[in-house]
């Protein structure tokens, strides 16, 4: 057992010692004594021998024998979740917890100690969930970035992070932040979505992802663009599914969210900058690096500055077959958004020149969005088919057009195929994927 966790046990007790407002003063009132007997029985030179899951049994049984023989006022649910709450804040992430053990959870932003909103199935919901000042949530914060070898303070107020799980955590602190400190997690499901829960999900049609399917095996380049919390990184673990196992894989992220199954893969994760303003590790380095690394594929999680320069010239350069993602609203913006980061990486390179790089090293842009009703859908996968004058011309495969909203709020509409042949359908029946003609009759209602 760490010395971290010696550490945390102590801090708890440090807390504890003095009492707080709650919803119940006297569930707090037997917490705050239960919680303070524990730590005073504790030999912390054995603690730090033992395995955590072995420590937390036995600080479990020791709770539970505990509140059992005493002629506590609380019900059967109030002494489960005394335990537990009391357990939480000494091994676990304090009233994190509960939300972090919900599979359905994808988002918890916590606006200061006493607010904490989730995102559950599509919708934001305030939750009871309440930390007991801004110390408590700080030491929750100092927890997570510590395990990771950051630190938050004035200093350094913002901070990067990832969770024991894979999710995603962000905070600022004040003085940046007015109300408090601020957290935001995003969470990525242990079992990670398929392209059959894409179908039952109405999220995209099965004809939709067969197209894409033949185009991520023949090795064209695609973008999945699309804003924050639509989809864009489900969509892009699903996609790489269609990669065959015998393949080279390099992902290249900020904060590693991908789950690919094959079984060869190099997963490479950008650094922050130190205390110092040193030792940075750019999308781009890594991007640059990759090349040297004999990839069958590189698999950029967002594209958001200068990488994308690197990033289309090895599309443009032998190395097909490359996903990434974009933030945009829609597929001509995200064409947008590249000529933008490239301009600011290439300023001397004239608009034309920036729009024949794209329009030659990109094939496919798929376009997702979170909708009213909180679901995913695929709304366009549109295929980039070159240059007309000084633009880059594209023609849309399917859409989806929303037709209204129900009694019941949810979305409906109707998913599309524009009858266009695609230009890329002679490149994957080369590879022996012929599409059916009936692709591009394809309709279906939502």
């Amino acid at each position: 057992m760490s010395s971290r966790l010696i550490d945390r046990v102590r801090g708890a007790q440090q807390r504890y010692r003095s009492p707080t407002q709650s919803d119940s003063a006297e569930f707090e009132k037997i917490k705050r004594q239960l919680h303070g007997e524990l730590i005073e029985a504790l030999d912390f030179e054995q603690v730090s021998k033992t395995p955590r899951e072995e420590l937390a049994q036995r600080l479990r049984k020791t709770l539970t024998d505990q509140v059992e023989t005493r002629q506590l006022p609380l019900n059967r649910i109030e002494r489960e979740r005394l335990v537990d709450e009391i357990l939480d804040d000494i091994l676990g992430l304090g009233p994190l917890e509960p939300l972090l053990r919900d599979p359905e959870i994808s988002d918890i932003m916590i606006n200061g100690p006493k607010t904490v909103y989730i995102e559950k199935k599509g919708k934001i919901q305030k939750t009871n969930v309440k930390f007991q000042d801004d110390a408590h949530l700080m030491q929750i914060i100092d927890r997570i970035v510590s395990a990771v070898g950051r630190r938050v303070d004035e200093t350094n107020p913002m901070v990067d992070a990832r969770l024991a799980d894979g999710s995603r955590f962000n905070a600022i602190i004040p003085p940046l932040a007015l109300d408090g400190p601020t957290v935001s997690i995003r969470r990525f499901g242990t079992v990670p979505i398929t392209s059959e829960d894409l179908i039952a999900f109405g999220s995209c049609p099965r004809p939709m992802l067969e197209v894409l399917k033949g185009c991520v095996k023949s090795k064209l380049n695609i973008v999945i663009s699309g804003g924050t919390g639509s989809g864009k990184t489900t969509l892009l673990n699903v996609m790489s599914s269609f990669i065959p196992p015998g393949e080279r894989i390099i992902t290249i992220e900020d904060a590693a969210e991908l789950q690919l199954q094959q079984p060869h893969i190099v997963r490479l994760e950008t650094r922050p900058p130190n205390l110092e303003g040193k030792g940075e590790v750019t999308a781009r380095d890594l991007v640059k690096n990759a090349l040297r690394m004999r990839p069958d594929r590189i698999i950029l999680g967002e594209i958001r500055g200068a990488e994308a320069i690197d990033m289309l010239q090895a599309m443009n350069t032998g190395h097909e077959g490359s996903l990434a993602t974009v933030h945009a609203n829609t597929t001509r913006d995200a064409l947008s958004r590249f000529e933008t980061m490239i301009g600011m990486g290439m300023p001397n390179l004239a608009d034309k020149n920036i729009r024949e790089m794209i329009a030659r090293a990109l094939d496919m842009i798929v376009q997702v969005d979170r909708l009213s009703d909180g679901t995913r859908r695929v709304l366009a996968i549109t295929e980039i088919i070159g240059m007309e004058g000084d633009i880059v011309t594209t023609q849309d495969l399917f859409v989806f057009r929303q037709a209204g909203v129900d009694d019941d709020g949810r979305v409906r509409g109707r998913f599309i195929s524009t009858g266009v042949r695609p230009k890329f359908a002679g490149r994957l029946a080369a590879n022996g994927i012929r599409l059916s003609s009936d692709l591009f009759r394809f309709q279906m209602d939502v």
